[in-house]
C-alpha cells in the first residue's frame, strides 16, 4: 500500500489498529457451563428448515438436527457413513444405491426411511417452493426438468425408494464429488408428516421449525430457540450413535459484534468464538497464541455487480474498478496478513491451482475508465456498496471506497443492511455493488464456479453468459481431472474479462477457542461436527 492510499484509508479505520489491552484471557468457561458447548454463531438465523436456509449460522444449526445419507469425518470432511450405512456405485457412476441403518430413527421415534429422502427431494425441487439451492439436485436424472416444470412427474426422477431401507439415486452424469455434494444441506431429508402439518410442503418460514415442533435426525435436538439471543440443541436419546456423543447440548449465540464475542470469551461466557477483532490479532499473537486459531478456510470475499444497473453495464467499467483495488494492501493492511488477494474467483485446493485471471493496476483501470468514457470518473453516475452489519465489514468496505474514490475518481458511496434484509436485497438484485462471501460446500472448484450460471439462484447478478453456463454443464459429465482443470481456468477467465464479479481476498479462519474443547479439527470448510467434540473443563 503507497504511503498516500495508508495516509487515506487510516483515517477510516477509526483507529482499527491501535494496540489492545487485553484485561486477562484463555477462555477458562465457569464450571455453571457444564457439559454445554458455548459457540458464537454470527446472525441471528431466519429458518432452520434445510431445504430452505442461505446462511452459514443456520447451516451450523441445522447439522446438528439433520443429518443426511453421509456426515463428516471429524478431520477431513470426507463423507462417512450418515443415516445410510453403506452405499454402492455402479461400473459407469451413475447409481448410487444406499442402504438405510436399521437403526436410524427421527427425534420422535419414527423410522427415517428411504422414502423420506425420496419425497423431501421432491420437495427440494418443486419450483412453488423456490429454493434457493434447488441446483444442487440437478445432479439427479430430470433433476433440472422437474423442477424447471418441463415434467411434471417426479417417477421420472433419479431418486427411487426400493424397498423402506434401499434408496437408489441415479445421476445425470457420473459426478466425482457426488457423496462430498450429499453433506449439503439441500440433500437433507425433513420429516414429511411435520412439514405437511405445519403449512404443506411448499411453504417457507412454517413453525414446523419450531422447538415445540421440530422433528430431526441428527445427533441433537432442537431444545430452545430465544430470537436474538441463543439456540440451544440438546443431545438427542434417538440418534443411532447417540452412545458416542460427548457432549450434552450446544448453546449457539447470534453475535455480529466480533468485539462483542471477543470480550464474552474473554469473561468466559464463550467457549469459542466465530471471529476476532482485527485490532486484537497482534495481541493475541504475541500474548495469547494458546488459544488463537488461524486456520485455512474454502471461502472468498468478492463484489457481486449488479449488471444491470446503467452505470455498471459495460464490462470495461467492472473490470476497471476490480483492476483499481489494492488487494496486497488490504490483506498485509487491514487484515494484519490473516487473509490473502484473491487473483482469482475459486481459491486453490487439492487438485486446482488456477490462472491470475485479475491484478492490482490503476494504470489499465484508469484507461479502461477512459474508453469506457468516463475519464477520471467524469460523469459516472454514483455507485452505492452494500455490505451486511459489521465492524469488520464497515472497515473493509470504507477501504475499498477510498480506493475506487482515489485511484478512479468514481463517486463511491456506502449503506450497511442487517442480515436478514441485506440476504432479501440481494435475492432481489436490488443493489448496485455488494460485498459478498461464499464458503465451499465440498473441496471442488463447482461449488465455487457453478453459482455465476444464468439465472442460479445464488448468481444474484442478472449476468448471463452462453458459453460460461456450457462450460458448467459440460464439466460435470468429465473425468479426466486435468480436461476438468483446464474448462475451470475457462470459466475462470470469463469471469475475469466480463467481472460480474470482483474477488477481493481468500480467508482463514481466525478465532480463539478454549483449550477446553477437544476433538476440533482445522478443516478447509471450517466445519467441526459435533457429535465429535468434547469437553474437558477445567476444575
Amino acid at each position: 500500500m503507497n504511503s498516500f492510499l495508508r495516509r487515506l484509508l487510516l483515517p477510516a479505520l477509526g483507529g482499527a489498529f491501535l494496540s489492545i489491552a487485553l484485561i486477562g484471557c484463555g477462555g477458562n468457561a465457569p464450571a455453571a457451563k457444564g457439559n454445554v458447548l458455548h459457540i458464537a454463531n454470527g446472525t441471528e438465523p431466519a429458518d432452520l428448515d434445510p431445504q430452505t436456509i442461505t446462511g452459514r449460522p443456520a447451516s451450523n444449526i441445522v447439522r446438528t438436527l439433520i443429518q443426511g445419507l453421509v456426515s463428516y469425518h471429524p478431520e477431513n470432511l470426507k463423507a462417512m457413513p450418515g443415516q445410510a450405512e453403506s452405499w454402492e456405485i455402479s461400473d459407469d457412476g451413475l447409481v448410487y444405491t444406499f442402504t438405510i441403518r436399521a437403526d436410524a430413527k427421527w427425534s420422535n421415534g419414527d423410522a427415517v426411511t428411504a422414502h423420506d429422502f425420496v419425497r423431501s427431494y421432491q420437495r427440494m425441487l418443486t419450483p412453488s417452493l423456490a429454493s434457493e439451492y434447488a441446483y444442487q439436485l440437478y445432479l439427479l436424472n430430470h433433476g433440472e426438468a422437474y423442477h424447471k416444470g418441463e415434467i411434471t412427474d417426479f417417477t421420472q426422477v433419479g431418486a427411487k425408494a426400493l424397498d423402506d431401507r434401499t434408496l437408489e439415486l441415479t445421476l445425470d452424469h457420473p459426478t466425482g464429488y457426488f457423496l462430498d455434494v450429499l453433506n449439503h444441506a439441500s440433500w437433507k431429508p425433513v420429516h414429511i408428516p411435520t412439514v405437511e402439518k405445519f403449512g404443506g410442503l411448499d411453504r417457507k418460514g412454517s413453525r414446523w421449525t419450531r422447538p415445540e415442533n421440530y422433528v430431526g435426525n441428527g445427533p441433537f435436538v432442537l431444545k430452545e430457540w430465544r430470537p436474538n439471543q441463543h439456540i440451544l440443541v440438546d443431545r438427542s436419546p434417538t440418534y443411532w450413535g447417540a452412545a458416542d456423543v460427548k457432549l450434552d447440548g450446544v448453546k449457539f449465540y447470534p453475535i455480529e459484534n466480533a468485539d462483542t464475542e471477543e470480550r464474552m470469551f474473554r469473561t468466559g461466557q464463550l467457549d469459542v468464538t466465530r471471529a476476532l477483532p482485527l485490532s486484537k490479532i497482534d495481541e493475541y499473537r504475541e500474548n495469547h497464541q494458546e488459544v488463537l486459531r488461524i486456520d485455512d478456510f474454502l471461502a472468498a470475499a468478492y463484489f457481486r455487480v449488479n449488471v444491470t444497473r446503467p452505470q455498471l453495464a459495460d464490462p470495461r467499467i467492472r473490470r476497471a474498478i476490480a483492476l483499481a483495488i489494492d488487494r496486497e494492501g488490504l490483506a498485509r493492511e487491514i487484515f494484519r496478513g490473516t487473509k490473502f488477494p484473491a487473483w482469482h474467483f475459486a481459491p486453490t485446493m487439492p487438485g486446482f491451482a488456477p490462472p491470475k485471471t485479475f491484478e492490482d493496476n490503476v494504470a489499465k483501470a484508469q484507461a479502461l475508465l477512459a474508453e469506457a468514457g468516463y475519464p477520471g470518473g467524469e460523469g459516472l453516475a454514483p455507485i452505492e456498496i452494500l455490505y451486511p452489519t459489521s465492524d469488520s465489514g464497515r472497515i473493509v468496505c470504507e477501504a475499498l471506497q477510498a480506493m475506487l474514490r482515489s485511484n478512479l475518481g468514481i463517486d463511491v458511496r456506502l449503506y450497511n443492511q442487517e442480515f436478514k434484509v441485506y440476504l432479501e436485497t440481494m435475492q432481489q438484485i436490488s443493489y448496485d455493488i455488494a460485498w459478498s462471501a461464499w464458503i465451499g460446500d465440498y473441496p471442488d472448484p463447482m461449488t465455487f464456479l457453478d453459482m455465476n450460471v444464468t439465472d442460479g439462484g445464488n448468481n444474484r447478478t442478472g449476468w448471463s453468459h452462453a458459453r460460461y453456463d456450457e462450460l458448467v454443464n459440460e464439466v460435470q459429465a468429465v473425468r479426466d481431472p486435468q480436461e476438468r482443470a483446464e474448462m475451470f481456468y475457462d470459466m475462470e477467465r470469463i469471469l475475469g474479462e466480463e467481472s460480474p464479479i470482483i474477488p477481493l481476498y481468500f480467508y482463514t479462519s481466525v478465532f480463539v477457542k478454549s483449550e477446553e474443547v477437544k476433538g476440533w479439527h482445522p478443516t478447509l470448510s471450517d466445519i467441526h461436527p459435533f457429535q465429535h467434540v468434547w469437553l474437558e473443563r477445567a476444575e
